[in-house]
């Protein structure tokens, strides 16, 4: 399912305009994606799922062409974890 299906998708179910879903869903996008820059709290939808900003400590690995050694830096990730719900209707209950 891409973007715009899913933005009709939530306008049947909500029965808003397209216009509309889509606003919130970008919304939403940007808001999750704001809390999660600043990485000091966790955004949890009940049920369905979280995001969360982690660290990556700094490792070394390989160049697998070469095998030659490289640094890679620290830096940050974002983990995102499935709800109770969401892993029940994967398993088709």
């Amino acid at each position: 399912m891409n973007r715009s299906e899913l933005v009709t998708a939530l306008s049947e179910r909500a029965e808003v305009t397209r216009k509309d879903a889509d606003a919130v869903l970008t919304a939403l996008a940007e808001t999750v994606g704001d809390i999660v820059a600043k990485g000091d709290e966790k955004v949890t939808i009940p049920g369905f799922l979280s995001f969360e900003r982690t660290h990556r400590a700094a490792r070394t690995a390989r160049n697998p062409q070469t095998g030659e050694p490289l640094e890679i830096p620290a830096g940050y990730s974002v983990k995102v974890s499935a709800g109770s719900k969401l892993k029940e209707s994967a398993k088709g209950r």
